[in-house]
């Protein structure tokens, strides 16, 4: 068994009175019997396991009721320390786990006369009955071995493979030459002190799993990595997992404890799993080179709400760890739709998983593909434009249906080996018609369609209805576009600001790999936002890889059904 520093000794007046053990970083459970004749302010907690640590001040705050016989139930005590200390606290272990088909060896460590710095003794449980619903019995592992005596009183009873506490010592038998006592299990402690019970683990993880998290814990807490424990947990947790508690988690333990403690059932493996899979990431370093992005989108579904022009319906998700996690629905004012959306996506990033990269993605219709949602500001007290902080695209609502996404689809696991975005122009003068353009989108070097006009432009508008049908993974425009408004034709010559804005971007994404687009888009609109007269300054990326949106439900649209039926 290895080193526990949360192993305690107690004391009353510079006098060793028994044992105890930490759960928390300021709290010590003990017998109410080892602490209930000392004066007030007299008790003191020492942590043997660090030598040389000085004694802690500690109070009483709670007690089980113990009526002060040998026999009368509720011998606990709940110490509170003058300050939290910097030792993890014991890891106690599912109700269950003290008895089994072949007996379990025990160990308690305690502070008999002769032994301040603590002694080992070695029990087991003689069966998993409870005697007077408070107690299991504790034989001795071995007739020679250490008896329990005075000074044993308080001390955790742990399983000798794990170092997981299964209940603690209230008493020994008394009689001489018997090597036999009494533990109160963990879930009768929980009776007594119901915070116990918020850290006292399922049976539905693993041994190993249980033990597998906690070293990652322990390390990430010493090595003082930063995280969200609450986007950490909702990035682990499953469909039907409950949701961190209001006040969130005031750690990494606290939240792992969360998982270990709270969550049951045949997916409680899972959840583990994953939850421990991103507390081993905290520990990966970060490469030299940017790596590919690992996109967890926010998707924001606006639609026409069938109440009128000054109405829209929204709906907003998250995606994490393959699921969707519906964030917030409405209906709303356009006034207000801003503002309302912003409100969400804020929402929405408590799901996102932790240390991947955010991307808000705009599912509109299409007469709505040219909304400026990228210029919307960012946060209540921050007019910075959301296009400026984080990766922001659209889609069009007509492409998520289940054959177009499946298209896509064979599109974007051939595009995962392309150097770069290769651009087919789409001129203002273009002699080209909308049906060779679909030809040509199909083909399979095939990537990015640029527009040198915005969509609504009558001379190209076929041609745009076209790449999206075709359905082309990558489209890019300036809502300004080359006098989208006019319906006389522009040859494309060197003053047409379409073919300049191409010229631009053809330079700019001819290197970058189709994945990462979003985040080169996102550089464009700093630099544009920082100067007057930018070329990107209303681009528009139209980025629509399916593979991220992985919930079946979202292939068709959030909304199933008209808000005013």
């Amino acid at each position: 068994m290895r080193s526990a520093e949360w192993q305690a000794r107690v004391e009353c007046a510079g006098q060793v009175v028994g044992a105890g053990f930490l759960v928390t970083p300021r709290t010590v459970l003990t017998c109410a019997h080892v602490v209930h004749e000392g004066p007030a302010g007299a008790l003191a907690v020492t942590f043997t396991e660090r030598p040389g640590s000085a004694p802690v001040a500690a109070r009483v705050v709670a007690e089980g009721g113990w009526g002060g016989g040998s026999t009368d139930l509720g011998d606990l005590a709940v110490l509170e320390l003058a300050h939290a200390v910097d030792i993890a606290p014991a890891a106690l272990a599912p109700v269950d786990t003290a008895y089994g088909r072949r007996p379990r060896k025990l160990v308690v460590y305690g502070f008999p006369a002769g032994f301040d710095e603590g002694t080992l003794a070695e029990y087991r449980v003689t069966a998993p009955q409870l005697l007077n619903r408070e107690w299991m019995q504790l034989e001795a592992w071995q007739p020679d071995g250490q008896p329990l005596e005075p000074g044993f009183s308080g001390a955790a009873v742990t399983l000798v493979d794990t170092g997981e506490v299964v209940g603690m010592v209230t008493a020994a038998a008394g009689a001489q030459g018997v090597r036999n006592g009494r533990m109160m299990p963990t879930e009768v402690m929980a009776r007594y002190w119901p915070g116990l019970a918020g850290l006292v683990p399922t049976s539905d993880h693993r041994t190993a799993d249980r033990a597998r998290l906690r070293e990652l814990v322990e390390r990430a807490v010493r090595a003082g990595l930063d995280c969200d424990p609450v986007r950490l947990y909702r990035a682990a947790a499953g469909p039907l997992d409950p949701e961190p508690p209001r006040e969130g988690f005031d750690s990494l333990r606290s939240a792992a404890l969360f998982v270990l403690c709270e969550i049951d059932g045949e997916d409680a493996a899972g959840t583990v799993a994953r939850f421990t899979g991103h507390v081993e990431a905290l520990f990966r370093a970060p490469a030299e080179t940017p790596a590919a992005p690992r996109w967890s989108p926010i998707l924001v579904d606006l639609r026409h709400s069938g109440a009128g022009d000054g109405e829209v319906r929204v709906e907003v998700s998250a995606y994490s760890g393959g699921r969707r996690h519906p964030v917030g629905s409405d209906t709303v004012p356009r006034s207000r739709l801003p503002a309302y959306v912003q409100d969400r996506i804020e929402a929405a990033f408590g799901y996102l998983t932790p240390g991947c990269d955010e991307l808000i993605a705009f599912a509109l219709p299409r007469d709505w593909i040219d909304l400026p949602v990228d210029r919307w500001a960012s946060a209540p007290d921050d007019d910075t434009p959301l296009g400026c902080v984080h990766p922001v695209v659209v889609t069009d609502q007509a492409r998520r249906r289940a054959g177009t996404r499946h298209q896509l689809t064979r599109a974007w696991n051939r595009l995962d080996s392309a150097p770069g975005a290769q651009l087919h122009r789409v001129e203002c003068g273009t002699p080209e018609e909308p049906r060779r353009l679909r030809v040509r989108l199909r083909q399979s070097d095939a990537c990015l369609a640029g527009f040198a006009t915005a969509p609504a432009a009558p001379r190209t508008r076929a041609h745009f209805d076209t790449t999206l049908a075709a359905p082309a993974p990558l489209v890019v425009w300036s809502r300004e576009g080359c006098d989208s408004g006019s319906e006389e034709p522009c040859a494309g010559g060197a003053d047409c600001t379409g073919k300049t804005f191409l010229d631009q971007l053809d330079s700019c994404v001819s290197g970058v790999p189709p994945a990462e687009l979003p985040r080169r888009i996102l550089q464009l609109r700093e630099e544009a936002d920082a100067e007057d007269e930018h070329w990107a300054r209303d681009i528009q990326l139209l980025w629509d890889d399916p593979r991220v949106f992985t919930d079946p439900h979202g292939e068709t649209g959030a909304h199933v059904r008209s808000p005013v039926a």
